[in-house]
């Protein structure tokens, strides 16, 4: 039985600015949606949360804004 993928698990790339030099992220279209969901809340634009998302991060950026995202919706981790 063939089965359609879940366009929320489809990776995006797309390419951001952190602190003046652009750089791209790989994440699922259900990430991107709820990082720009985080930033409408926070009044804040998609780069200017990903910046302070990667000045706190230890490794991996697109991991880093998986459990940032995931941490916010939970209420922490």
């Amino acid at each position: 039985m063939s089965q359609t993928p879940d366009m929320s698990q489809k990776i995006v790339k797309r390419s951001v600015t952190v602190a003046g030099h652009k750089t791209s992220i790989s994440l699922e279209a259900a990430f991107w949606e709820a990082l720009k969901r985080q930033a409408a809340l926070r009044d804040c634009s998609i780069n200017a949360l990903v910046e302070e998302i990667d000045r706190d991060r230890d490794g991996n950026l697109s991991s880093a804004i998986r459990v940032y995202l995931l941490a916010n919706a939970t209420g922490g981790l």
